[in-house]
């Protein structure tokens, strides 16, 4: 499970959920980590993250012909971040995703035929961040990104998607910020600009409020209730509106999947350098839209689980 974002990069479901919608580089929450650990950073400071995670969701129906599809998510990315002096930093990620769409195919229609059906994305991405903090107050961030998109059905030579997230947030005197995002998307066969609001908000010594998912084609970055439960352990409840988009023939014909996703999380530290995240989650109000011609049809709300691994070193 996608959309979140964000971000705290725990997130694999969301895809999940504009585009999966796919993704923006550096994650909100990699600035707000750097902008709030600045004072350890000299000390103790692993530049790079490697996040791997899987997400799996059983049957559900497509449309009113009896149609279903199960899917199941890898999701690799490998990230670097770097203080370049006290007001700059900036990081780079590397990202690839499989997505593997199980169909049962009752009757064929315009969405979906069973002679030839698209059951395999892969999806490609690179992109950057920088992030600059004038003063203890204030910190900007700006994000470009370029990725790839395709089913099996389809070549990467049309696939191309590219974008860029810009952020600004405020720390109170409290350490709690709020601020507010917006995303730029030139997506396959689709321009659109999502706002988001980013926030991390200390409520008391155990509960948080964050955005659990990175901003981007993936979708806004959610929001996510945070419980610190001991040093080791933590749990968080969250939602977000997450997107998939793939081309799946070779004249800019896309698949575009949205829905909310609603999840249930506990992290494990097994390490100083070393996270498990467990997920329980449930999609809804989803809907898959051909772009030519112009058909969607409605998803059947389904469960899903994904384990999240990431390590830093």
């Amino acid at each position: 499970m996608t959309q979140a974002t964000s971000c705290n990069q725990k997130t694999p479901m969301l895809h999940n959920q504009k585009n999966d919608k796919k993704w923006l580089p550096l994650c909100a929450g990699v600035a707000l980590a750097l902008a709030a650990n600045s004072a350890h950073a000299a000390y103790d400071y692993s530049p790079f993250k490697l996040s791997v995670s899987r997400t799996s969701a059983p049957s559900a129906e497509v449309g009113d012909n009896g149609n279903e599809f199960t899917r199941d998510v890898w999701r690799l990315k490998l990230s670097a971040a770097m203080p370049v002096s006290r007001q700059w930093s900036v990081g780079v990620n590397l990202g690839y995703d499989n997505l593997d769409y199980g169909w049962k195919v009752n009757q064929n229609n315009q969405l979906i035929n069973a002679s030839v059906p698209w059951t395999s994305i892969n999806r490609y991405s690179v992109g950057m961040s920088v992030n600059y903090r004038p003063n203890n107050q204030w910190m900007f961030m700006v994000s470009p990104k370029v990725q790839y998109a395709y089913a099996n059905t389809a070549s990467s030579s049309n696939a191309l998607s590219y974008g860029a997230v810009g952020m600004g947030m405020y720390r109170f005197d409290s350490g709690n910020m709020l601020g507010l995002g917006v995303a730029y998307l030139n997506d396959i066969s689709e321009v659109r600009t999502v706002p988001y609001l980013a926030v991390k908000w200390q409520i008391n010594d155990k509960l948080v409020l964050t955005n659990p998912f990175q901003a981007g084609f993936s979708g806004p970055a959610g929001l996510e209730l945070q419980y610190q439960y001991n040093d080791n352990w933590d749990f968080g409840i969250g939602s977000s509106r997450r997107t998939e988009r793939f081309l799946v023939e070779n004249d800019d014909t896309t698949i575009e999947i949205e829905e909310w996703v609603s999840f249930l999380r506990a992290g494990w530290k097994v390490s100083n350098s070393a996270l498990i995240h467990i997920y329980g989650g449930y999609y809804f109000a989803g809907e898959m839209q051909l772009s030519e011609p112009d058909v969607s049809q409605d998803i059947e709300n389904q469960m899903a689980g994904a384990i999240a691994f990431e390590v830093k070193f």
